[in-house]
C-alpha cells in the first residue's frame, strides 16, 4: 500500500464544480489531432442489418464525420465528428432524409461559460437577463448572481455560441464579458519580444502546435500575447518558453515571459465605484447651485432678492438659473436612468431605473410648464421643483457609490484566499541518488507537475505536492481554519498557500495552477456564491409586481392629494407658500415614486450569503451553496458514520489470533495483499501491520503478492485470488456469504474482542478461517463535546455503522449518543435517512468514505471530513476542510447566522418600504405637519440599500461558537473500529 499522499497524486483534492470542456472558439489554431464531439441519435425504424448499414454509409459520406455506428436492437446511432466542419443538426437531417424518424439528441455535448454583468441594479435585472438568456436557442441552464454581478451559463455549442450569449445580455440593456470558459483550465498567457512580422507570428505558432501536449494556441496581435491550452500531465510552461526562444533564427531572438491579465472583476470594480464617485461629483457641481437658488438664498434676504428679478412677464432669473443648471443632471448624469428604463420596460418588466426616471422627469417637467407659463403670462405664479430632479440624482448617484464600495467588502474573504500563493519558489535540480545539484529561484506560474521545490522555514507552500525529504510543522490556519501547526514528514501531503514554520523540507509538485487546492477552494466558493438560495424566492416574486404597485400606489397618492384640494376638503394652511394644491400633490406623489427601493429586497439574500461562504471558506468549511447554507440551519438530527469521523481514522492492528498452523507472516502477507487494492483506513491498517511484521521478521520488502479478482462486498469485507488462494477478509457477514464455516474458537474471540470495543477482522483461506485481526481505532478527542454542544443546540445526534452492535454501543456511549444503527452497509445508510426524512426531520449526514457517499447525497446537508475521499467531498454539500467535528457546529451556527441576517435584511427592507411609502405619501402630514420631500426620499431609498450591504457585512465579525485545543490522547480499551464497510 502506498505510504500517505502517494496514491492517487494525480488527483486534485478537490474536483472541479464545472462539468465538461466547452467547444474551441474561433480564433485557435488548429491542430494535427483535430478535435472531434460524439453526438447519439435515437432512431425509429430500423428494422434490420441493412437499415444500418445504410445510415451508416449516408452520414460516414458527410465531410467531417469521423465514424459512425448504428446499433440495430437498441434503435441507437453514435456519431463522431469534427465540429468544425459539420454538426449535429446536419447529421441528424441527413438520417431523416433517408425516411428514418430521429428523435431529439440523447447525449448532448454541454459548454459552460462565466460571464461578467454590467448595470444590474436589483433582482428584476437579474431575473431579466436569465429570461433573455434562457430564450437564446441552445441555452439549457443560466444563473445570474446580482450580488457577484456574474452569470453562469450552460449550453450546447453545436446550436449557439458565446458571442451570441454575450449579444442577447446586450440585448436586453446591459454589458457583458467573458471571464472563463469551461476550456480555460490549464491555460497560460505568454507575452512575446521580438516579434516584428507575420511570419514571426506563424513560425512561434506553429512550433507550438507541434510540442506534444499543447492543445490549441490563441494569438493576439494588438497586445503581443498568446494564450496556450495544455495538458500538464505532458508539457508545462517553461518547456513552451524555452521552444519558443529556441525557434529563432539569428539575428532575430525571441523572448517569452508569463503575463498575468488584469483581474477583471478587480477592474470594473474599481472602474465602477470612480464611476459612480465622479456622477456623483459632477452632480452636486450642478446640484447644490440649484439647492442653494431654491431652499437657501431665497431665506437670507439681501443675498437672495437678485434671485427674484424678473427677466420676462413672470420667469425671474433664479428661475432661469436653476432650469439650466438642472438641465445637465436630468439629462446628462442622469442619462443612465432612461437607458435602464427604456431596456427594462421593451422587456416587459420594471425596475429601480423606471421609479427613477419617472420621479425626475414628473419634477423637471413640470417645472418646465412652469417656466413657460411665468414666460409668457404676467399674472401666472408658481414654484419650479428643478431642486427635486438634481437633488434627487445626487442623492440616489451617491447610494449607489456606497453600495458598490460596501458590495466590494462582500468578497474580501475570497480576496484574501486568491493571494495566499507566493509569487516565487525554489526549484531543485536532483541526480539519481535524489541529492541537490542546482537550485533557481522561478515564478510560482512556471511550476510544473513533478517539479521539486524547496521550502525554508517560513516561506509559503507555492502548490500542492508531497514531501520527499525532510521534516517541519506546516500552519494551515489560512486553509483549513486549523490554528495548530501539522507536523509534516515525508509521505505527508502539503497545501499550495500554506506556511512553513521550522524546518526545510523537498516537495515534489502533484497538482499546480488550476488543480491546486486552493485554486479549487476559490472556484467552489465562487460557485457557491452565484447559486441562488431558496429564500431568495420572497424577493424575486415581490420584484414581479413591486414596481407596477408602486407607480399605482403614487398615481393614487397624487389624486388622493390634487382632488381634495381642488375640493378644498382640507385648510388651505397645509398648503405650503408659494405652492398650489397641485404641486403638493405632486410631491407626495413623486415621494412615494422615489422613496420606494427594491434593491435593497434583491441584496437582502445574496450580500449574505456571499459574506457567509467567504468566512466560512476561511474557517475552513467549505459550502456549496446558498441551498446548503439554507438547508444547514432547520437541521435536527445528525448522523454520524464511526471510522474516520467520529473515530481519527487511522486504525491499528493491536492483537491477532491464529486457529490453524498456517504461520502470522504467511497469514498477513495474504491478508495485505487482498487488502492493497482498498482505500478503507482498516485495509491500510492491516497493510501497514504486516510492513512492520516484515521488519521484525527481517525482510524489508514493501511489494506486495499479486492479487487478482479483486471485490469489495459491501458492509462486509473484501475477497481475491492471490496465489491461486480464495483469500477472505471481512466481518462475520462475508464468511457467511462464502459459507466459511465458524468454530467456536472463532466465536469466542469475536465475543471477547467486541467486549473490548475492538474491531475483529476474520481471515479465510479456501472457505477456511485460519486467523483474525483485532483492530482498534482512537476516538477524536473533541467527539464527547461536540456531541454535547450539539444536544444543546436542540440537535439529535445518531451514529450509524457497519459495524458490529458490541464495538457501536461502546463508541456511542463514550461519546454521549443514544441512539444506535449498527451492522448497516452503505445502502442501508442511505434508507435510514430516508426513515428520519419521511418522519419530517431534516437530517444531516456527516461522513468520509466512499461507502458514505450514498447517504451524504441522501440527506438534506451532507458534510465531508476534508480528510476523506474525493468521492465523498463530490457528494456533500458542506465540506469540513480541518477534519474536525467542531466544525459541524461551526457550518450548521454560520448557516443560523445568516438565515438570521438574512431575514433581518428582509425586515428592515420591507419594514422600510412598509413604512416609508405611507410617510411619504403624506398620512403623518395632516397630523404633524411633516412630510418627505422628494429629494430627502431619494436619500432615504439610496440609504436603505446600503444598510442592507452593510448588515451583511457584520457577518465578518462571525467567530466560532465552539474552539476545542486538540490535546494527545492514548487509545484505551474503548477505542474501537468499523468492519470493512
Amino acid at each position: 500500500m502506498a505510504r500517505n499522499g502517494e496514491s492517487n497524486l494525480k488527483q486534485p483534492l478537490l474536483r472541479a464544480a464545472d462539468g465538461p470542456a466547452s467547444a474551441s472558439p474561433h480564433g485557435k489554431s488548429p491542430r494535427k489531432e483535430r478535435k472531434t464531439r460524439k453526438v447519439m441519435f435515437n432512431v425509429r425504424g430500423i428494422s434490420c442489418a441493412s437499415c444500418a448499414v445504410s445510415i451508416e454509409t449516408v452520414v460516414a459520406g458527410l465531410k467531417g464525420v469521423e465514424s459512425v455506428q448504428v446499433s440495430v436492437l437498441q434503435g441507437q446511432a453514435v456519431v463522431q465528428y469534427s465540429p468544425e466542419e459539420t454538426d449535429a443538426k446536419t447529421i441528424k437531417e441527413a438520417i431523416e432524409d433517408i425516411n428514418f424518424e430521429v428523435d431529439e439528441l440523447q447525449e448532448q455535448e454541454i459548454a459552460v461559460c462565466r460571464l461578467r454583468i454590467k448595470g444590474m441594479a436589483c433582482t428584476s435585472c437579474s431575473e431579466s437577463i436569465e429570461r433573455a438568456l434562457l430564450m437564446v436557442p441552445g441555452v439549457k441552464k443560466a444563473v445570474v448572481g446580482l450580488a457577484l454581478e456574474e452569470a453562469k451559463v450552460h449550453f450546447d455549442p453545436n446550436i449557439t455560441s458565446r458571442d451570441l450569449i454575450i449579444e442577447a445580455i446586450e440585448d436586453a440593456g446591459f454589458g457583458a464579458d467573458l471571464i472563463s470558459s469551461g476550456d480555460d483550465v490549464n491555460k497560460m498567457h505568454l507575452q512575446l519580444e521580438g516579434v516584428s512580422s507575420p511570419e514571426d507570428t506563424k513560425l512561434i505558432q506553429s512550433v507550438l502546435e507541434t510540442v506534444e501536449g499543447v492543445n490549441n494556441v490563441e494569438w493576439d496581435t494588438v497586445g503581443q500575447t498568446i494564450k496556450v491550452a495544455y495538458d500538464p500531465d505532458i508539457t508545462g510552461p517553461r518547456l513552451l518558453i524555452q521552444r519558443i526562444q529556441e525557434a529563432a533564427q539569428p539575428p532575430k531572438c525571441y523572448n517569452a515571459s508569463l503575463y498575468s491579465p488584469p483581474k477583471q472583476r478587480e477592474v470594473e470594480r474599481r472602474h465602477e465605484i470612480l464611476n459612480y464617485r465622479n456622477q456623483f461629483l459632477w452632480s452636486c457641481l450642478f446640484s447644490i447651485p440649484v439647492f442653494l437658488f431654491s431652499m437657501v438664498l431665497p431665506m437670507l434676504p439681501p443675498f437672495g432678492d437678485w434671485l427674484v428679478y424678473r427677466i420676462c412677464n413672470n420667469m425671474t432669473i433664479g428661475m432661469l438659473l436653476r432650469w439650466l443648471l438642472c438641465s445637465p443632471v436630468q439629462f446628462i448624469i442622469g442619462w443612465r436612468f432612461y437607458v435602464g428604463a427604456y431596456h427594462a420596460l421593451k422587456r416587459g418588466y420594471s425596475n429601480m431605473d423606471v421609479l427613477v426616471a419617472l420621479g425626475t422627469n414628473a419634477a423637471y417637467f413640470y417645472s418646465v410648464y412652469i417656466i413657460l407659463k411665468a414666460l409668457t403670462s404676467d399674472s401666472f405664479e408658481g414654484q419650479d421643483l428643478f431642486e427635486t430632479s438634481s437633488m434627487l440624482v445626487s442623492f440616489i448617484l451617491l447610494g449607489k457609490y456606497l453600495e458598490v464600495v460596501a458590495k466590494g467588502k462582500t468578497s474580501d474573504a475570497l480576496s484574501k484566499l486568491t493571494e495566499l500563493a507566493p509569487e516565487t519558489a525554489v526549484l531543485v535540480t536532483l541526480d539519481k541518488d535524489g541529492n541537490a545539484i542546482s537550485e533557481m529561484e522561478i515564478s510560482t506560474q512556471l511550476l510544473q507537475r513533478n517539479d521539486v521545490i524547496k521550502i525554508v522555514p517560513g516561506e509559503k507552500v507555492p502548490v500542492d505536492g508531497v514531501v520527499i525529504k525532510g521534516q517541519s510543522h506546516v500552519n494551515e490556519s489560512m486553509i483549513t481554519g486549523e490554528a495548530r501547526p501539522i507536523a509534516k514528514k515525508p509521505g505527508d501531503k502539503v497545501i499550495g498557500g500554506t506556511v512553513n514554520d521550522n524546518g526545510c523540507i523537498i516537495v515534489k509538485a502533484t497538482h499546480v495552477g488550476s488543480e491546486t487546492a486552493l485554486s479549487q477552494i476559490v472556484q467552489l466558493v465562487e460557485a457557491a456564491q452565484l447559486a441562488r438560495a431558496p429564500v431568495q424566492r420572497l424577493a424575486d416574486k415581490i420584484s414581479r409586481f413591486f414596481v407596477p404597485t408602486v407607480v399605482v400606489a403614487a398615481f393614487l397618492t397624487w389624486l388622493g392629494w390634487f382632488i381634495p384640494g381642488q375640493l378644498h376638503l382640507y385648510p388651505q394652511e397645509w398648503i405650503p407658500k408659494a405652492m398650489d394644491s397641485f404641486e403638493l400633490a405632486l410631491q407626495f406623489g413623486i415621494s412615494v415614486l422615489v422613496v420606494a427601493c427594491p434593491c435593497a429586497l434583491g441584496l437582502a439574500t445574496p450580500t449574505a450569503v456571499m459574506v457567509a461562504t467567504g468566512k466560512g471558506a476561511s474557517q475552513g468549511v467549505l459550502i456549496k451553496g446558498g441551498n446548503a447554507l439554507e438547508k444547514a440551519h432547520k437541521v435536527k438530527t445528525i448522523i454520524f458514520d464511526k471510522t474516520g469521523t467520529l473515530t481519527l481514522g487511522k486504525p491499528s492492528v493491536v492483537q491477532t489470533k491464529i486457529f490453524s498452523k498456517i504461520p502470522l507472516l504467511e497469514l498477513c502477507d495474504l491478508t495485505a495483499s487482498a487488502e492493497a487494492n482498498s482505500e478503507h483506513p482498516l485495509s491500510k491498517a492491516i497493510v501497514e501491520y504486516t510492513k512492520k511484521l516484515r521488519e521484525q521478521y527481517g525482510s524489508h520488502s514493501d511489494n506486495m503478492i499479486e492479487s487478482k479478482d479483486f471485490e469489495v462486498h459491501p458492509g462486509a469485507g473484501v475477497s481475491a485470488n492471490v496465489e491461486g488462494k480464495l483469500v477472505l477478509v471481512g466481518n462475520k457477514r462475508l464468511m457467511q456469504e462464502f459459507e466459511a464455516p465458524m468454530s467456536s474458537e472463532v466465536e469466542e474471540y469475536m465475543s471477547e474482542m467486541e467486549d473490548l470495543a475492538r474491531t475483529c477482522v476474520l481471515v479465510a483461506i479456501d472457505r477456511i478461517i485460519c486467523g483474525a485481526l483485532a483492530v482498534s481505532d482512537p476516538l477524536k478527542p473533541e467527539a464527547g463535546r461536540v456531541i454535547s454542544y450539539l444536544s444543546s443546540m436542540g440537535i439529535t445526534s445518531i451514529m450509524v455503522t457497519g459495524d458490529n452492535w458490541a464495538t457501536a454501543k461502546s463508541i456511542a456511549k463514550e461519546v454521549g449518543i443514544n441512539t444506535v444503527f449498527a451492522e448497516i452497509d452503505p445502502v442501508g445508510k442511505a434508507e435510514k435517512i430516508k426513515d428520519l426524512q419521511m418522519q419530517g426531520l431534516t437530517v444531516a449526514m456527516v461522513g468520509d468514505g466512499v461507502n458514505d457517499s450514498p447517504a451524504l447525497a441522501a440527506a438534506d446537508v451532507g458534510m465531508a471530513i476534508g480528510a476523506g475521499t474525493d468521492v465523498a467531498i463530490e457528494a456533500a454539500d458542506i465540506v469540513l476542510m480541518k477534519s474536525s467535528l467542531e466544525d459541524v457546529i461551526t457550518a450548521i451556527d454560520l448557516s443560523r447566522k445568516t438565515l438570521s441576517r438574512i431575514r433581518i435584511n428582509y425586515v428592515w427592507a420591507l419594514g422600510y418600504n412598509v413604512l416609508g411609502m405611507p410617510i411619504a405619501a403624506g398620512v403623518l402630514f395632516p397630523f404633524t405637519g411633516i412630510r418627505l420631500p422628494p429629494w430627502l426620499a431619494g436619500a432615504c431609498m439610496a440609504a436603505s440599500s446600503v444598510s442592507v450591504v452593510c448588515s451583511s457585512l457584520l457577518l465578518q465579525l462571525y467567530k466560532k461558537p465552539l474552539h476545542i485545543e486538540a490535546t494527545p490522547r492514548p487509545a484505551g480499551p474503548a477505542d474501537g473500529g468499523s468492519n470493512l464497510v
